[in-house]
């Protein structure tokens, strides 16, 4: 069986599959700014549209866990098609939605469908690249997988301000019918990856079904908590207690089964266990720099949503570029140096963010969005090799999958935290400086007087001027707060990874593949 090649060249292969999974990397962050147009449109409050993200990412997180086991059943490609054609339909229905449950039910299944692809893609460019050439295919092909959080806010934005919310998904059809049939064509499936009946029949009932609660319930806590104020909410920690129980139930469960529908063994191998930790921190700070920028200089420096893109774009285009290089520093390189390095330098640029004040310019946010991104691109084509290089082919699909529910858990993780950050620390800054505007605080008393006797001489009556001033020196007191509050965010993150550097070089040395080791398939 190692001696199996795809027929079609593997760069190919390798296009027409990332295609596919791009559509589904853009839609866990695309809707995200488009939210109030779409409570507007659908006659709903702003929080009852938030269950359009929050309904996608529990269906999403419920089969990233079982993909591998459900290509199984019914072949690789198969599976990757039917997911592309589903995701794309009820894409196209959500864009059709005339009313919020409409919509949200759509979401759900295009997040049950969305939640095949990425798992897919990964096992599919883990069989048809050779271990010599997978660092430089992860290093092109990781465009996705990074621009893309990235990109999802850039374009929701552009779409909904210049057209219509409605186009976020729409735009979902002629990519995924181009990506569906591209598929057929040129993908086809090695002798480990073909359909396998017998395994339908020896479902774990109970390993789904504690899988499907579990992290449906997680998914469901790190979307809403924030929301609903955390633990102080009976709802999230009911459904916190569940996760907890059925993750842990999960775990047991599948280590004991006879036909354990996720193969959990695999994290009995370092190399693999500390690759998912690593791609879930790093997961963790993309998304949630993801959030926390374009959320900045829209919300508290005024920026449009195209000016916003500006800002970002820059970054994410380095990025890009960068990748392919680290490809080809891979085969000079340990991967190990290549992911300390990256932690490192995404924890100076973030210390480097730390360092804005309400008055820096455009330039400013741009290059400390570069210093970020520069230290991004070094991380996901390292990880992504050293973790899967010692899985065998017939472990491809199930360790995507695991590596691909780490990467996704890590992200909703990351934009967790991020925003509780932002809220926690907003409230507590601005405690401490609402106790400086107070009659007892001369410069206070005197700036407010200067100010209420600029708009007396602007026509004002001195109720209406004294009302405005304290008004202005109010919206000043809400944006200074939220501005150290971030501050105090990119610090947080930054020191974290520079701790969490240090953990890349517990990673093996360069390994053989599994694929490569004697007897991989006797």
């Amino acid at each position: 069986m190692n001696d199996w090649r795809p027929t079609h060249n593997p760069w190919l292969v390798a296009f027409v599959v990332t295609s596919a999974a791009f559509m589904e990397v853009l839609d866990t962050t695309i809707v995200n700014v488009a939210l109030p147009h779409i409570a507007g449109s659908l006659s709903s409050s702003q929080d009852e549209a938030t269950w359009t993200i929050t309904s996608y990412l529990v269906a999403n997180g419920i089969v990233l866990p079982i993909s591998g086991w459900l290509s199984a059943i019914v072949g690789r490609r198969r599976f990757f098609v039917l997911c592309i054609t589903s995701f794309t339909l009820f894409s196209v229905l959500c864009g059709l939605a005339t009313n919020l449950p409409e919509l949200v039910v759509f979401r759900i299944l295009q997040g049950l469908f969305g939640g095949g692809l990425q798992p897919s893609q990964q096992a599919i460019m883990l069989d048809v690249f050779p271990p010599a050439q997978r660092a430089r295919a992860f290093s092109i092909v990781g465009v996705a997988a990074v621009v893309g959080p990235v990109l999802g806010p850039t374009l929701g934005g552009f779409l909904t301000d210049h057209y219509s919310w409605r186009w976020i998904f729409l735009v979902n059809l002629p990519v995924g019918a181009m990506a569906a049939f591209a598929v057929t064509q040129v993908v086809e499936d090695p002798p480990w990856a073909r359909a396998d009946p017998a395994r339908a029949r020896n479902i774990d009932f109970p390993g789904l079904g504690l899988i499907a609660l579990g992290f449906g319930s997680l998914q469901l806590v790190l979307d809403r908590g924030e929301i609903d104020d955390w633990f102080a909410s009976p709802f999230i920690c009911m459904f916190a207690a569940l996760a907890l129980i059925c993750i842990a139930g999960a775990v047991l469960w599948l280590l004991i089964a006879r036909h354990p529908v996720v193969d959990v063994t695999l994290f009995r191998d370092r190399n693999f266990a500390l690759g998912c930790l690593l791609m879930f921190i790093f997961a963790g700070m993309l998304y949630g720099n993801s959030l926390l920028m374009p959320q900045l200089v829209q919300q508290r420096f005024g920026y449009t949503s195209d000016l916003a893109g500006l800002v970002l774009s820059p970054g994410s285009l380095l990025t890009a570029m960068i990748l392919p290089f680290v490809g080809k520093a891979m085969g000079r390189v340990q991967p190990r140096y290549l992911v300390a390095f990256g932690f490192t330098a995404f924890g100076l640029g973030s210390l480097y963010t730390s360092t804005l004040s309400p008055d820096v310019g455009f330039f400013w946010l741009m290059r400390a969005r570069i210093a970020v991104m520069m230290g991004i691109a070094c991380l996901f084509a390292p990880i992504s090799v050293s973790t899967t290089a010692t899985l065998t082919p017939a472990q491809n699909s199930a360790g995507a999958s695991l590596f691909v529910m780490a990467r996704n858990l890590g992200g909703s993780v990351g934009i967790s935290l991020a925003a509780a950050s932002v809220a926690q620390r907003s409230q507590i800054h601005m405690a401490y400086l609402a106790a400086h505007l107070s009659v007892l605080e001369q410069g206070f008393t005197h700036s407010l007087a200067q100010h209420t006797q600029t708009l007396l001489g602007l026509g004002r009556t001195l109720m209406q001027a004294s009302a405005q001033a304290q008004g202005q020196f109010y919206q000043t007191l809400i944006r200074q707060s939220s501005i150290m509050a971030y501050i105090d965010t990119f610090v947080y993150s930054g020191i974290c990874a520079l701790v969490v550097a240090p953990l890349a070089l517990l990673m093996r040395a360069r390994v053989a593949s599994a694929a490569q080791q004697p007897g991989a398939h006797a």
